[in-house]
């Protein structure tokens, strides 16, 4: 059965699937990061902190009361470890018991490496590994010695980094814990679980899975969407018939939104949400205020956003200052279930300042008019202060007449 939606009432779904009606809901304790991520699926993870947090941290903040980071790093890092770093849609956070799910990228990349840089640089191999078994978790720091620069990813780089991140990719190492962004590598039989290390599935399940984590992750897309929400699912012809089989299964229900070409697909067991959205019964989302992280999932599916909310999202910490419309590192605001705009938090550690360098309305939203939004606003600015550990505000140039209309907020003091 294809469930019929409006635009009105996907931005419904979407914003209550997401935990976002209200933001900042779920209860403040490390328990809720599992919950997001057992509703979610997968996290991105990004090294940035300009705003003061990275994108998995501001993901969780907008969804968790009074949300400190050290909540996800005991799961992830701590002696109770529940999730995992793994690469899937780039690298992403996911459950620890589904890793065997995600192990395909593991044997992928394998078969590239190990007849490439592994095998070239056997000795270096060798040498790391010999290492941390002996004296492991360790950084790249500890292999300063290998020092020749080799071809990489993007650019030449360290023999001993470009090793650690080949043997990370192949499944032989993981990250035992980070310190800000640098990485503290450990032999993977450390960090995981021996029954879920052992475990593996068919190429074809694992296949299925790994786009079902995607379908998880946005809510509502389809198996044709722009690249951030599927690549590394396969063919266009494989994703259609393994999203197929994802219907057969019972995993997914089809979905068609008033106006829009083509079906899309939800998790169906949200079937329950989509039908309150749907007959409005869940009404609208309180009038609360969420700043949106660049990379949650929320925003992966482009078109979607652009179709249900209005609202054309690029993220322009890529682009060139020159051609940046917004900034280098925006966040867009949701209110209630519509995005009526972006902003532009800058954290100065040193003298703990949150700089607000631009906000940018939607057109057509006028701010000091919409019902509730001042308030919401002053709220969602309060816990954004206190989350990243900010004393102080102070508004930018191209904020306009914000720091007028929204006045002196102080942070909501850490529980």
């Amino acid at each position: 059965m294809t469930i019929e939606l409006s635009p009105a009432a996907a931005r419904r779904f979407l914003a209550m699937r997401h935990g976002l009606a209200p933001p900042r809901a779920l209860p403040p304790q490390p328990e809720s990061v599992l919950g997001v991520i057992e509703r979610l699926g997968v996290l991105q993870f990004d090294p940035l902190e300009v705003p003061g947090a990275r994108n998995h941290d501001l993901v969780l903040h907008a969804r968790i009361n009074g949300y400190r980071r050290e909540w996800c790093e005991q799961w992830l890092y701590g002696p109770d470890r529940r999730l995992f770093e793994v690469y899937n849609k780039s690298l992403n956070l996911v459950p620890i018991d589904e890793l065997p799910h995600y192990r395909v990228a593991w044997e992928r990349y394998r078969d590239h490496y190990e007849n490439g840089v592994l095998a070239e640089h056997a000795d270096v191999v060798a040498d790391i590994l010999a290492q941390l078994t002996a004296d492991g978790p360790l950084s790249t720091d500890a292999f300063a010695h290998h020092s020749p620069a080799i071809d990489w990813w993007w650019a030449p780089t360290r023999a001993a980094r470009a090793i650690l991140e080949a043997l990370f990719v192949t499944g032989r190492v993981g990250i035992a814990r980070r310190e800000g962004n640098r990485r503290f590598y450990d032999l993977i039989e450390r960090l995981v679980p021996a029954d879920i290390l052992d475990a593996s599935e068919p190429y074809e399940e694992a296949m299925r899975h790994r786009l079902l984590s995607r379908y998880r992750a946005v809510g509502l897309t389809a198996p044709w969407a722009n690249a951030e929400v599927i690549v590394g699912t396969g063919t266009a012809d494989e994703r259609r018939r393994r999203t197929a089989e994802l219907v057969e299964a019972g995993a997914l229900v089809e979905v068609r939104i008033e106006g829009l070409k083509g079906v899309r697909y939800a998790p169906a067991d949200e079937r329950d949400l989509l039908e309150a959205a749907a007959s409005a019964e869940g009404g609208q989302p309180a009038p609360a205020v969420a700043f949106i992280a660049p990379l949650d999932p929320l925003m992966w599916d482009r078109r979607l956003v652009r179709d249900t909310f209005g609202f054309e999202y690029i993220w322009e910490v890529y682009v060139p200052e020159a051609k940046r419309r917004w900034g280098y590192y925006v966040l867009p605001i949701l209110f209630g279930d519509r995005l009526v705009g972006r902003i532009e938090p800058r954290l100065d550690r040193v003298s703990r300042t949150l700089r607000i360098l631009g906000i940018w309305w939607q057109e057509g939203f006028n701010p000091r008019r919409a019902e509730g939004f001042v308030p919401a606003m002053r709220a969602a600015i309060r816990d954004y202060l206190g989350f990243v550990g900010a004393s102080r505000l102070e508004w930018g140039a191209a904020t306009g007449g914000a720091g007028r209309l929204f006045g002196s907020v102080r942070p909501e003091r850490k529980r």
